[in-house]
């Protein structure tokens, strides 16, 4: 049976400022009391899943048996199908160690190298993970197109390369959060978890 969350404070498990706040602004009509695990200093769990889901789950459960709270995760990324589904669950590891997303935008273009299909897709795996151990996974998809140059200085990481195919033409990285936020990967995602685990 699925469980409700009735309450914070909920511990966002994420030490990725930006997603972090991402998350938090797409939480904030449900009065969620957030708190970021970079906030509260928790360690970083390494992330030996095998897809977005179980990576999701390993952050979620980390958190929530650190602090006794419960705890969202979420792991994303982008996946291209020219690249063989590359960068796919290690996008954030094509930035390297200084998670520099222009060298992670570069590599995919390059990579690319001319292909025909330059269709991608971002995909969002939350999991909401309670100290019990019991868990809720929840999955969201943005279908569009990789271009280049990257266009736009809002959003982060691969954003500015990429135009969803509800966007009316601008990559994530031109459009305003409010614009972004009902199409995107995590945008659908935590709408799935919100009629299923919040109270408007």
């Amino acid at each position: 049976m699925t469980r409700k969350l009735t309450e914070g404070p909920l511990v966002v498990a994420s030490h990725n400022p930006d997603k972090a706040a991402e998350i938090a602004e797409l939480l904030a009509p449900y009065e969620i009391e957030v708190a970021s695990a970079a906030a509260l200093e928790l360690a970083e769990p390494e992330e030996t899943g095998d897809s977005f889901v179980a990576n999701a789950r390993i952050k979620a459960r980390a958190a929530a048996v650190a602090t006794g709270l419960p705890a969202l995760g979420d792991d994303s990324g982008l996946v291209v199908p020219s690249l063989g589904g590359a960068p796919g669950i290690y996008s954030a590891r094509w930035a390297g160690p200084g998670k520099d997303f222009t060298i992670a935008m570069e590599r995919v273009w390059r990579e690319l190298d001319g292909a025909l299909n330059r269709r991608a897709h971002f995909v969002s795996a939350l999991a909401l993970a309670w100290p019990d151990s019991h868990v809720e996974t929840f999955e969201g998809r943005v279908h569009g197109m990789l271009v280049w140059p990257p266009r736009g200085g809002r959003g982060f990481g691969y954003d500015p390369m990429f135009v969803p195919d509800e966007g009316g033409g601008l990559t994530f990285g031109e459009m305003e959060p409010n614009a972004k936020h009902p199409i995107s990967h995590r945008g659908r995602a935590l709408a799935k978890l919100a009629r299923a685990c919040l109270a408007a």
